[in-house]
């Protein structure tokens, strides 16, 4: 089965750009379709950010709490990348939504807090941005399954909870996914033409501005015109030129039939493609994208036909990435024949990840895209990928003082 483990020729992932673009039309203009493009009801302040806020990064099961501070030239955090605490324990059967209350609530009070503050909540799972700036919780993904949860507001209950059982003093909550926020830090820096968000961690998914008339399911009455952010909840696209190994992982998962491009792209799966292809090999329980590195890192200590099945399954999840964010430029150049310069903030240990003998993972991902953009008619059209230190955090911040 690991020869099934191929890595995509350039007409394939075409192919599967061509297929994200359609399919996020289609997200714009339909409720629930299978890239949700889900709108967020939060105008981001580009200039003239001012204030405090104390921020929530809830990433997959890894927290953070940080109190960011923009009454300087640049943005301050404390403490320095937020106090962080893992909270695997989510995924415990029987967990509840008060259990997740109280230990989100702990480390706040970690953190010296001496006035009213608003909070940013950056929550990484699908969830319908709410006109008031809160969110509904859509579904679980990554093993967790807090069910009496789903379809309630995610920020104002829990605000609630911190000023009563804590005797917090906190003035509101504003709710965004994690690549809402990294799309609202990119925005830090001017000067570009359309913005993109990406995370590839344990997880992913894209976002970006769409122009509110491109947004066909959007309620008139609203009255929303201008730049709408969009978590496009990118990870449940379901791709063309999947293999045989995608479907067992599909099959062996939670969730069958959901977050298809995840299952083939993400931290949380790659181990799970390697040992889908040597079906009666044993492999440690919990194998995911760090020991697929440390495998191309340290090749002489692996049988060969792990080494090159590990080497296809991180090259092609680069491949697939790239694809998709060639899609997404299709959908932007579309709406806009003016957009030529893009910046997409990147965030996730995957797609930062480095291969000690080969290209890293952004390099695979710039090659493809280049080479796709000018296979769509787009030469002229250039992406700058930038890494920037704690952007879910300054995003959220910028969210909460928006």
């Amino acid at each position: 089965m690991a020869n099934n483990i191929s890595k995509l020729d350039t007409p394939q992932l075409k192919d599967i750009a061509l297929s994200l673009q359609s399919k996020v039309e289609t997200g714009l203009s339909t409720e629930n379709s299978e890239v949700q493009c889900i709108p967020t009801f939060i105008t981001p302040k580009t200039t003239g950010i001012s204030g405090k806020a104390v921020v929530l990064d809830l990433g997959g099961t890894n927290y953070r709490v940080a109190k960011v501070d923009f009454s300087g030239k640049e943005p301050s955090i404390h403490p320095d990348n937020g106090w962080k605490i893992d909270l695997q324990v989510m995924k415990t059967p029987g967990f509840t939504e008060q259990d997740l209350f109280r230990e989100q609530a702990d480390p706040i009070g970690e953190i010296k807090i001496e006035e009213s503050l608003p909070i940013g909540y950056c929550f990484s799972y699908p969830a319908e941005s709410l006109p008031n700036g809160d969110a509904k919780l859509l579904r679980w993904t990554k093993g967790v399954n807090i069910k009496e949860m789903i379809g309630k507001p995610i920020g104002q209950p829990f605000v609630e909870y911190l000023n009563s059982k804590k005797g917090g003093k906190f003035t509101g909550v504003k709710v965004i996914n994690d690549t809402v926020a990294s799309l609202f830090a990119g925005l830090t820096k001017s000067g570009y033409d359309a913005y993109i968000g990406l995370i590839v961690g344990t997880g992913t998914n894209m976002a970006t501005f769409i122009r509110a008339d491109k947004i066909k399911k959007l309620n008139p009455a609203l009255g929303i015109t201008g730049l709408i952010p969009v978590n496009l909840e990118s990870g449940n696209f379901n791709p063309p030129h999947l293999s045989e190994v995608d479907n067992v992982v599909d099959k062996n998962s939670d969730n069958t039939g959901a977050q298809r491009f995840e299952k083939a792209v993400s931290g949380m799966y790659l181990g799970e493609i390697l040992k889908s292809a040597f079906p009666t090999d044993e492999f440690e329980s919990k194998f995911d994208a760090q020991k697929l590195t440390t495998i191309l890192s340290y090749p002489d200590i692996y049988k060969d036909e792990y080494v090159d099945a590990a080497r296809n399954i991180y090259e092609r999840s680069a491949q697939l990435v790239a694809a998709s964010l060639a899609g997404l430029v299709e959908v932007l150049v579309t709406h806009d024949p003016s957009v030529k310069k893009v910046r997409l903030t990147a965030e996730g240990s995957l797609f930062w990840s480095k291969n000690k003998n080969g290209k890293s993972y952004v390099e695979l991902v710039s090659g493809v895209l280049d080479l796709l953009l000018a296979e769509l008619g787009h030469k002229d059209v250039h992406v700058d990928i930038t890494q920037m230190d704690n952007a879910n955090l300054i995003g959220t911040a910028i969210a909460a003082l928006s």
